[in-house]
């Protein structure tokens, strides 16, 4: 079925007939998104009851609000805290976080609300009209695809070991490391487990994200009495409603590198098992590559703070897309949606578009609407969320790691993942006064596993040939495109300098 403007507007006239659901989703979600651990899937699965009871438009207007929403949280304690509420906000660490020490919290938070809304919003409407298309993505990128995918991100590693090569790679591999711990993808062999069966699995991301950033940074805080520099401090105790508008105005002004940032949020969303974390990392990768100041990113950029947060929001629809097209979920919230949609008797597949279009095109309709409502309620609140970072640091930390605790056992209900968190939090802490980056080890945990297992997958399909990863147009695309972002950086590098000689040469 054509998407035509009536029908268009009709679909959104129905998503704001459900204002009211949807102001408490975004809510929950928003909520839920700023603790680390407790994901939309979560979220979902104990309200369960409810959207088993309701209707199914009910239920799925209420479920695709709260997991954008849930998008948009995690960006919050990532800027005040330097703690990812998900996986997808750990890019947003890098550079959101410095911005907070020097007391531009209110001017990050509002970057990566706009990013965010921006970003959702664009990727809802594309999807809305390019679903045919979009469909196709995950016919095409198989393991071989998947490979060069995963190496976009790790390369991130090597951007961050710019200051300090040798700590940086030592953490990369330590984090691959890590990653690797569980039962090998081909015979299921135990490794690195240490005879705890809660490891079968793999090293689990909640209690290591936990550990790594919100363990850490706790112990960390307890050194100093506040996260703000002086001169931070000072001027967030001045600010005003002049710095959410002043956040605003840097958004705008860089609207393009939101919009194409988002997209590659969309593409990758769209392939089953990829997810924010890759798109978030893949996003910043790129977005400094081709920025004009690289040497900025790390130090609070605002760029930096936009390309994950766009990524991390522009998987939401993407990742929908398998769901509704071949019933094939997305990621783990998306599997939770699957439940409840077939729960409901919803025949999911390329059926549904002409069955009931109105649920299939109504999910975006729902997000475009979700976006609208909490970009209005949300960035009035920016002035008041940025003042956590004023709060003692012998009341944060406390605080910082009760929550986090309890965020670690809620995904799999292990006491196990508790302590296991506390010992990341040890890594964490050490590796921070030693100075090696925990986000590379967490990238590492991260890209390790899917990288190692699309690999062997790859291989074994094509018995042991490894001219398998140039066997297709869009592997050699993707390779070539990879053998650019390593080689741009010292090209761009070469013609800054070559540019600055000349303007020095014309002054002269």
């Amino acid at each position: 079925m054509e998407i035509t403007l009536p029908f268009l507007g009709d679909l959104v006239a129905t998503a704001f007939s459900y204002w009211w659901l949807i102001l408490i989703a975004t809510t929950i979600g928003i909520t839920i998104g700023a603790i680390p651990g407790f994901g939309a899937q979560n979220t979902i699965i104990m309200l369960l009851p409810f959207t088993l009871a309701v209707e199914i438009d009910m239920a799925l207007t209420f479920m695709v609000a709260l997991y954008v929403a849930s998008h948009m949280g995690s960006g919050i304690p990532a800027v005040l805290l330097n703690i990812p509420g998900t996986g997808g906000a750990a890019a947003t660490t890098i550079d959101g976080y410095p911005m907070a020490k020097k007391g531009k919290a209110q001017q990050a938070l509002v970057l990566t609300f706009v990013a965010s809304t921006v970003g959702g919003t664009i990727t809802a409407t594309l999807a809305l009209f390019l679903l045919p298309y979009l469909s196709r993505v995950a016919y095409y990128l198989h393991s071989v695809e998947m490979v060069v995918i995963m190496l976009f991100g790790i390369i991130l590693i090597a951007l961050i070991a710019a200051k300090d090569t040798l700590k940086g790679l030592i953490a990369g591999f330590f984090g691959l490391l890590i990653g690797a711990i569980g039962t090998d993808h081909i015979y299921s062999t135990p490794r690195g487990t240490f005879g705890f069966l809660e490891l079968y699995d793999g090293m689990p991301l909640i209690p290591a994200l936990i550990g790594l950033f919100a363990i850490s940074e706790a112990l960390v805080m307890l050194e100093k009495t506040s996260v703000l520099s002086e001169g931070g401090r000072a001027r967030m105790l001045n600010s005003g409603w002049s710095e959410s508008l002043e956040g605003i105005r840097m958004a705008l002004a860089r609207w393009w590198h939101i919009v194409w940032t988002s997209i590659i949020g969309l593409v990758i969303g769209a392939v089953p098992g990829a997810g924010a974390s890759i798109a978030a990392f893949v996003a910043y990768q790129q977005s400094r590559l081709f920025s004009k100041t690289p040497e900025a990113y790390g130090t609070g950029h605002p760029e930096a703070v936009m390309a994950p947060e766009a990524a991390n929001n522009g998987v939401g629809s993407g990742s929908l897309i398998p769901l509704l097209v071949i019933g094939v979920p997305g990621g783990s919230t998306a599997a939770v949606m699957l439940v409840v949609l077939t729960y409901h008797g919803v025949q999911l597949g390329p059926q549904l578009f002409t069955t009931r279009p109105e649920l299939a095109y109504g999910v975006f309709a729902t997000m475009l609407v979700s976006y609208l409502l909490m970009l209005f309620t949300i960035l009035p609140l920016t002035r008041y969320l940025s003042r956590i970072v004023l709060i003692s640091t012998t009341v944060l930390a406390p605080v910082i790691v009760v929550f986090t605790l309890v965020g670690a056992f809620a995904p799999r209900a292990y006491v196990f993942d508790m302590g296991l968190a506390l010992v990341m939090g040890i890594i964490g802490f050490v590796a921070r006064k030693t100075g090696y980056h925990v986000v590379a080890i967490l990238i590492g945990i991260i890209l390790g596993p899917i990288l190692e297992a699309n690999f062997m997958r790859a291989m074994r399909i094509s018995g042991n040939d490894a001219t398998v990863f140039f066997s297709s147009p869009v592997a050699i695309g993707l390779w070539a495109m990879l053998a650019f972002s390593l080689v741009a950086p010292f090209i761009m590098s070469r013609l800054r300098r070559g540019n600055g000689q000349d303007e020095e040469g014309r002054q002269a």
